[in-house]
């Protein structure tokens, strides 16, 4: 395995040297290596997942991440071991970490030095595989197509920013009784400041750059590679706001075809959950599901 720590300009973009290619004896149309019966575990269109030692929860390092083990569902089912996996947000790492558990390929992106450290950290406790390399980029998610080729993505996987809705006090609304103020509690908990981050931007904003930054990686996606997004609504002052319906319009509109919608049931892994609502207003809380929102490159692209 190898880790490194990339930092660019504009005019230091490059091809990275990366496989891209199986590495198992799978029949030529498999989808996958999976087993007939693995296949079938996965066919639930709701899906739970646990947290292990390795997974990153404290808020200080990332405030929005996902355990290890629904990347490596997500990177079983949709490649083929060498083949290549893309995070264009890639945080602290999850993806990048379940791809080495996988014996998959995989570059991850960032805007945030920190965070590629922090994905540099984790990769560095893995044991090395002989035939596969992760890689830790900082630079902005736009840059990517400079980096790989044509043809050459099996999946992407990753969990975007939120548009701007983690840029605000947090009121710990989720929480019960006195876990409400805790550490976090009217805390900001954004990603970064930075102008080109897409979590300070408004819904209409984001949905517009999403749209952009997807419509750029089409071309590296092979034909009919999967692309899996993860991500929730939220409430703000009182209304439901529907980013996952905001992304399946702006990737349908740059060409992407959605193939699922699959329910991340968090229901087993948040503790003591807040009483929303009562008693006139009912609210299904995003704190205890995520959505998983399955598209591809159709072959007419």
């Amino acid at each position: 395995m190898t880790i490194e720590l990339i930092e660019t300009r504009a005019s230091d973009l490059h091809k990275l040297q990366i496989g891209a290619n199986r590495i198992c004896d799978c029949p030529p149309n498999h989808l996958n290596c999976m087993t007939p019966k693995e296949w079938m575990k996965s066919q639930i269109g709701v899906w739970q997942f646990n947290y292990e030692r390795r997974d990153v929860r404290d808020r200080k390092i990332h405030p929005a991440t996902f355990p290890i083990s629904l990347a490596r569902k997500v990177i079983e089912l949709f490649t083929h071991k060498g083949e290549l996996v893309l995070d264009p947000f890639v945080g602290s790492g999850t993806t990048l970490v379940a791809a080495g558990d996988c014996e998959r390929n995989a570059v991850g992106f960032d805007l945030k030095d920190e965070y590629i450290t922090s994905s540099n950290n984790r990769l560095s406790k893995l044991l090395p595989p002989e035939k596969v390399q992760q890689l830790a980029i900082c630079d902005d998610a736009r840059n990517i197509p400079h980096y790989l080729e044509e043809n050459s993505v099996s999946l992407i996987f990753t969990s975007p920013p939120y548009a701007n809705l983690l840029n605000r006090k947090r009121l710990n609304k989720s929480r019960r009784g006195d876990e409400r103020k805790n550490g976090q509690y009217l805390k900001v908990e954004q990603y970064s400041q930075d102008v080109r981050d897409l979590g300070t931007l408004s819904l209409e904003s984001y949905a517009s750059e999403m749209a952009g930054i997807f419509a750029g990686l089409l071309p590296i996606m092979r034909t009919r590679a999967h692309c899996v997004i993860n991500v929730p609504d939220m409430w703000w002052e009182d209304k439901r706001i529907t980013i996952h319906m905001a992304l399946v319009d702006s990737l349908r509109q740059v060409g992407y075809e959605l193939r699922n919608i699959i329910i991340w049931d968090r229901t087993n892994i948040v503790n003591r959950i807040g009483i929303f609502g009562w008693p006139r207003n009912y609210i299904t809380m995003g704190t205890t599901f995520e959505y998983l929102l399955d598209f591809w490159k159709p072959s007419t692209v």
